[in-house]
């Protein structure tokens, strides 16, 4: 099933740019033909194109709204990206297949990339969605410094690192109806400064367990025990 990304209003949708050259240029969909729409906030139709070309593809809504069933959880996961951009995008790619409703990426002291193109994890993100037949696009945020991120307020706040000091296993964490914001940091870890500062604001220190994780899969076993464990 071919899902499309488009802008709905007036019993009409209308697809992004994007969007409309893929529906006429490489599937050649028709006027008349039915397709699968989604406006990227929770919500599914099903509409049939009037107009088709490869700049404006405009479908008339025929059945929907219908609302993607809600996770029991909110999950923020911030992440410092690492040098090899690939292995951050593959990461981003399952995250979204899994479940996560928000994603942002943190400068800190041991980065070892300190600039991003959100636009192409945005597009990562889009594809994600629609192959995994979701509605709701999880929102991607630019990179910003590790004590930005800090000052965000969420019912449950943690940060996964591999210094020695007290930590709660992350398989007997509660996420089920709580907004969780989870930091993971570079492959050099979190510094003590950091993890102090990130303790001063509330932070819990979570443990991902005995082996040491690669950034992008500790990342990616955050999103994989919010889901299970909700």
């Amino acid at each position: 099933m071919n899902v499309f990304i488009g802008l709905v209003q007036d019993s009409r949708a209308l697809l992004t740019p994007e969007e409309s050259w893929h529906c006429s240029k490489v599937l050649r969909k028709k006027v008349g033909d039915q397709i699968h729409v989604i406006d990227g906030y929770g919500n599914f139709y099903e509409g049939q194109l009037e107009i088709v070309s490869e700049k404006q593809c405009q479908a008339k809504v025929i059945s929907g709204p219908v609302l993607q069933k809600l996770k029991p959880y909110f999950l923020h996961l911030a992440i410092a990206p690492t040098k090899q951009m690939d292995r951050i995008e593959w990461m981003v790619e399952k995250a979204v297949e899994i479940g996560i409703d928000e994603i942002s990426f943190i400068q800190c002291k041991n980065s070892e990339r300190v600039v991003i193109k959100t636009e192409r994890i945005h597009k990562i993100v889009e594809s994600a969605v629609k192959q995994s037949l979701q509605a709701f696009i999880p929102k991607v945020n630019a990179m910003v410094p590790f004590n930005d991120i800090l000052k965000n307020d969420y019912q449950l706040k943690l940060i996964a690192h591999c210094d020695t000091g007290q930590k709660q296993d992350i398989k007997t964490i509660d996420f089920k109806q709580k907004r969780s914001l989870v930091l993971i940091g570079p492959e050099g870890d979190f510094t003590a400064q950091e993890i102090s500062e990130a303790s001063t604001n509330d932070f819990q220190a979570v443990s991902l367990g005995e082996t040491r994780l690669r950034s992008e899969t500790a990342g990616l076993y955050v999103c994989q025990a919010a889901a299970l464990l909700s």
